[in-house]
């Protein structure tokens, strides 16, 4: 009777990883389709002129002083610890661009990926930041800072 016990024993020690790996495989495969778009100055430019899309500044506030913001862009507090039940439009699947200084700059991706796991659903980052913006033509505006 122990080999029998053993034997369902082992069976299970099997059969166990098996059903877990297969679990985890699903949640990465749900993950990977929620995934970061990128988007041209070209695109962004028509979503806003059609206000169709959150632009988010994810720069510091220096940054913003001597370069200025794309304008009506929502200006995050931080782009790795921001709230985004509070800085973030409420809809989810509203679609949001955030924006960084260029394309050396990492700072869009990180408040993207976050925004993400807060559930949004439409995420994207211009590569090319507000620099890119900029060298393209494209309209900034002047940052006041909120006292």
């Amino acid at each position: 009777m122990n080999r029998k016990l053993l034997g369902c024993v082992f069976a299970l020690s099997l059969a166990v990883p098996s059903i877990a790996l297969a679990c985890e495989g699903h949640k990465k495969e749900q993950t990977a389709s929620r995934t970061v778009k990128s988007v041209t100055i070209t695109e962004v430019a028509s979503l806003q002129k059609e206000k169709k899309a959150t632009v988010v500044d994810a720069n510091f506030e220096q940054f913003r002083k001597d370069n200025g913001i794309i304008p009506g862009a929502v200006l995050l507090t931080s782009f790795n610890k921001y709230d985004a039940a509070r800085e973030l439009p409420a809809t989810k699947d509203t679609k949001l661009v955030f924006y960084c200084a260029n394309t050396q700059c990492k700072a869009s991706h990180a408040a993207a990926q976050r925004a993400l796991e807060a559930g949004y659903t439409d995420v994207n980052v211009l590569p090319d930041g507000l620099l890119g913006w900029k060298k393209a033509g494209q309209a900034t505006t002047h940052f006041a800072p909120q006292s």
